[in-house]
């Protein structure tokens, strides 16, 4: 053989083994329309759309990144999608409405918010049933699991409190009153605060979660907007622990806040009525789902700049990122 084609065997046998390139995918559920729309990150287009079941709200992936589960709330289910070929392949028991849920470190447990039943629900994936249901307060919604895996949070809209449970004994260990509405729940990497949004009390609650007592209460004031509209909702922490996104509802903005001051340091304009949050892999991009305008605003989280608004269906509530793999 001459070194020619010797060389060129070479190199198509090294193309041969290489893997494909592989792409982040963006899913976000449009709650008006019962579909998922998915954004190709590189070109950042709309590139499928997915039927699923009636008013899919929360989504989240599944510890290896191949599923998507989805909170079905008028089917009063959780769905399995099948990120390989995008197609419905099971479901998960969720009692009635979940709106959303947060899925375990090791995997293999939901924690599902039922708003209408003021329960929780807990879900063995692998089993596909119910652990267990626990009583909480009055339209329950943000729910979120401790770095640890050892206490899972809800909050209750209706009642203002922060229920904290405890994941081995499935019971409620203690409430935290915050301000009116409290929408959505997200600890910090190292699990020392719970940071909590409160909708109609305009603020995000930092509480410390040894002591269970609220640190700090956050003000939002975005330049050109009346207070009735900052309506926190969405909160997103980057996984060094330096800064957190709260997305403020129909005061169109997502905030930038330090978490070492508390204190706001940005507001970055974005579309109607700005609801959930999810980063990219290198988290050098933010998705924010905006439900009036039916977009979604794709912002450099270095640079705190919108690059794009992608349209896509109706109302579009959470969303997550599938990692290149």
């Amino acid at each position: 053989m001459t070194l020619t084609r010797t060389l060129l065997a070479m190199t198509l046998a090294t193309m041969l083994a290489a893997p494909a390139f592989a792409k982040e995918f963006a899913y976000v559920a449009n709650e008006k329309d019962d579909t998922l729309s998915v954004i190709d990150m590189d070109t950042m287009e709309v590139v499928n759309t997915i039927a699923v079941g009636d008013r899919p709200r929360g989504i989240e992936l599944s510890k290896d990144g191949t599923q998507l589960y989805i909170c079905a709330s008028e089917s009063d289910t959780v769905q399995v999608l099948d990120l390989a070929t995008n197609t419905l392949v099971g479901e998960l028991p969720s009692g009635e409405d979940p709106e959303l849920f947060a899925l375990h470190p090791d995997g293999k447990r939901l924690y599902i918010a039922n708003e209408d039943d003021a329960l929780m629900t807990v879900v063995d994936i692998p089993s596909a049933s119910v652990i267990a249901q626990v009583e909480v307060g009055v339209e329950p919604e943000g729910v979120a699991v401790s770095p640890d895996g050892n206490t899972a949070i809800i909050t209750s809209e209706t009642s203002n409190m922060v229920h904290w449970i405890d994941t081995k004994t499935n019971a409620m260990v203690h409430n935290t009153l915050v301000d009116a509405r409290p929408r959505y729940a997200e600890f910090s990497p190292d699990g020392k605060q719970l940071w909590v949004s409160a909708e109609i009390g305009g603020t995000v609650s930092v509480i410390d979660t040894a002591s269970k007592e609220i640190m700090k209460k956050i003000n939002f004031a975005p330049k050109g907007v009346h207070k009735d509209k900052v309506q926190p909702v969405g909160v997103r922490l980057t996984a060094d622990g330096k800064t957190a996104f709260v997305a403020l509802g129909p005061a169109n903005h997502v905030a930038v806040v330090n978490t070492d001051t508390l204190e706001v340091e940005d507001y970055l304009l974005v579309g109607r009525r700005v609801w959930q949050m999810a980063f990219n892999g290198a988290q050098d991009r933010l998705l924010a789902t905006n439900g009036v305008s039916g977009d979604v605003s794709i912002i450099d989280v270095p640079n705190r700049k919108v690059l794009k608004t992608v349209k896509v269906g109706r109302y579009p509530w959470g969303v997550a990122v599938k990692e290149a793999n």
